[in-house]
């Protein structure tokens, strides 16, 4: 990756209201966690996530292993992690009376692509940057233990999900109507990761995958919307 180093934990960047409010204890931890995040991340693009051991990531870092695992209680959770401020952000949407479940859904994802796009907007050289990116979405598409830990998360946010909208609607989490609602609405998330890697070519411009990728997330959302009865049937 030459002389670029990249800024792994951005990615996962808290708002700036967030980041003032925090203590300076707070802001230290948050600190050492993000120094974990991206020294472990550049650590397993160079040699593979399978070679690199956790002690190793922590001599580098010069911490102790088990500080690592004070941060991360797997080593699958440095490169994907599910905050818990992502989770309460996701709970809220769907439990908000003012919007739709499929409005709150749409609107976390468009929270999660501002980050993307505002970071590679920053970027001096957003060619590069994008590169950055695929390597990492391809290293987790590649390693059957970023993916184990990849379908782990969807079903923790899913399960989340289908507990916010059985309250809401007065049914049991057990009932088949939340569970297949909550399945729905995180697909869209697979949705917005496809599509960010389509359209994230280093070519376009940052607006313009942004467009892109919301366009094909507002396409699943509309047929989830009018529902799958019509869908693929012959006329």
């Amino acid at each position: 990756m030459g002389s670029h180093t990249v800024d792994w934990s951005a990615l996962r960047a808290l708002d700036a209201d967030t980041r003032d409010a925090m203590g300076r204890r707070e802001r230290r931890k948050r600190a050492t966690r993000q120094m974990l995040i991206d020294t472990a991340t550049e650590m397993f693009l160079e040699r593979g996530f399978e070679a690199v051991t956790v002690a190793e990531i922590a001599e580098v870092c010069d911490v102790s292993p088990t500080t690592v695992f004070n941060y991360f209680p797997t080593k699958e959770a440095l490169v994907l992690d599910l905050p818990g401020d992502l989770l309460a952000a996701l709970r809220a949407a769907l439990a908000d009376p003012g919007t739709t479940p499929l409005e709150g859904m749409v609107q976390i994802l468009a929270g999660e692509l501002d980050n993307l796009t505002s970071w590679l907007e920053a970027q001096d050289d957003r060619a590069w940057a994008a590169e950055a990116v695929q390597r990492f979405e391809a290293m987790v598409h590649d390693t059957p233990a970023l993916q184990a830990h990849h379908r782990n998360m969807l079903q923790q946010m899913t399960a989340a999900a289908c507990d916010v909208l059985a309250n809401r609607a007065g049914l049991d989490p057990r009932d088949p109507e939340p569970q297949i609602a909550a399945a729905a609405l995180l697909g869209l998330w697979s949705v917005q990761v496809n599509s960010s890697r389509r359209y994230l070519d280093g070519r376009r411009s940052p607006a313009r995958v942004r467009d892109a990728v919301t366009t094909d997330v507002r396409r699943a959302a509309h047929l989830l919307e009018t529902g799958l009865a019509a869908f693929a049937v012959d006329a």
